[in-house]
């Protein structure tokens, strides 16, 4: 698979001309049974449950028939002869060229980047009911319009404490399903952080002694960076950007899902509070408040105390518990008011 972008590198036809060449050369030279060229959120939102087929299906029966036309494509000598070759090389297309090896190239518009234009997304409905008649032409052509409504960008709106995690939260899904996904997060924004209490009504200190209690949250959130220093390297830095990096790792590898709730509520939990602890007090000169109960721990930051084991618990509920209750988003509300 070769990805090139971004798509308006393509706007025009005297550049899409030489890439058709180009994939043409490569086809009359090597053996092919499909290929094809396009967007690729686009061809996404095709070989999906909403649109299509779902990526199991693909993966299981292959291209075995023309279950899609893109803007450009190849159909090797069994698709072209599934077909009828004589049908294949009629169908109405921008063009059509039988290759000297038996495949077919079709080409459903002069400009890719224009794939979503009405007149575009017309020829491409119109080529694959050509290639598979049975298909209802208004079906296909409302599908083909859903997906351009689908594809319409939504512009995040995030609360600037939670962006740094949530932009890397939609850079990781599909192009396909970015819009729908931006959507749905400034639908229901993280919620403002809860775990802090007025300077004036912190908790007092309830251990006997101070000193141990801060060497066990330091040795608490060494055992975090034993834990994920391979794959997030930044853990060992306690920075701001350490605890996007981290929130990010725990929601792409669904941490409260995959490993058992005894283990995370007795070890994983309390790392990340006193992980999240020692970066307040050490990018924010917070202050530890100490206490028995871990939970009550506190860390001064101006004039606010924050809870950060509190917040570690809350966050590892679950997956979206992780984008609800970021570190990340507590963090910056208290960078906002360490003075």
């Amino acid at each position: 698979m070769l990805r090139v972008q971004p798509l308006s590198l393509f706007t025009d036809q005297a550049r899409c001309h030489p890439f058709v060449e180009l994939v043409r050369a490569w086809a009359c030279h090597y053996p092919v049974s499909h290929a094809f060229a396009g967007s690729d959120a686009d061809s996404e939102l095709a070989d999906s449950p909403r649109f299509g087929r779902d990526q199991e299906t693909s993966i299981r029966d292959g291209f075995d028939k023309i279950y899609e036309v893109f803007w450009l494509n190849v159909f090797g000598p069994k698709l072209v002869n599934l077909v009828g070759r004589e049908r294949m090389l009629s169908t109405p297309a921008h063009r059509v060229e039988e290759l000297p090896n038996g495949c077919v190239l079709l080409v459903t518009w002069p400009i890719a980047a224009h794939f979503t234009h009405p007149e575009a997304r017309l020829a491409q409905a119109r080529a694959l009911v050509h290639l598979r008649p049975e298909l209802d032409f208004d079906t296909v052509l409302r599908s083909l319009h859903e997906r351009n409504a689908a594809l319409t960008p939504v512009e995040p709106r995030f609360p600037p404490d939670a962006a740094p995690l949530l932009s890397r939260v939609l850079d990781h899904g599909s192009m396909g399903e970015r819009p729908r996904r931006t959507a749905e997060l400034n639908a229901h924004p993280p919620p403002e952080p809860e775990e802090w209490l007025p300077a004036d009504a912190a908790l007092t200190s309830d251990v006997p002694d101070t000193q141990a209690a801060l060497e066990h949250y330091s040795l608490m959130a060494e055992f975090l960076v034993s834990v994920l220093h391979s794959e997030v390297p930044s853990i060992l830095e306690e920075t701001p950007e350490s605890l996007t990096d981290a929130d990010f790792h725990f929601w792409v590898f669904r941490f409260p899902e995959i490993f058992e709730r005894h283990h995370i509520d007795a070890r994983l939990v309390p790392a990340i509070g006193a992980y999240l602890g020692e970066v307040l007090v050490r990018r924010l000169g917070g202050q530890w408040i100490p206490r028995k109960n871990t939970e009550e721990s506190q860390v001064r930051v101006g004039s606010r105390v924050w809870l950060p084991f509190v917040r570690a618990h809350k966050a590892m509920r679950s997956c979206q518990a992780l984008l609800d209750f970021s570190l990340t988003q507590l963090y910056r509300a208290a960078e906002r008011h360490q003075v």
